[in-house]
């Protein structure tokens, strides 16, 4: 377990020594919306949209088409609405 925690301590060491990812976490903290911030909360939504579609489908059509077909197509449908939204709002955010 100690040889895991040092591991895990010498990683974020040498991270924080690479300036790019420094400045990406300080843009993530402050909320400035780059392109590479962008990339990652469209990620986030698109991770976060496709296990509630499935969820959702499970939920809506689990006992007519099966709960693995339901979930598969649920998942699927889920991003659907939520990347061109979060495209949407990361644009006005960005330029107003």
């Amino acid at each position: 377990m100690s040889n895991l925690l040092s591991t895990i301590n010498s990683l974020i060491t040498n991270l924080n020594g690479i300036p790019s990812i420094h400045i990406f976490v300080s843009n993530l903290a402050n909320g400035e919306i780059t392109i590479l911030t962008a990339i990652f909360w469209l990620g986030v939504a698109s991770g976060i949209s496709i296990i509630g579609g499935a969820i959702g489908g499970i939920w809506l059509a689990g006992k007519d088409l099966g709960y693995n077909l339901a979930a598969m197509i649920g998942g699927l449908f889920g991003p659907a609405g939520v990347i061109p939204a979060v495209v949407v709002g990361l644009a006005i955010l960005k330029f107003v």
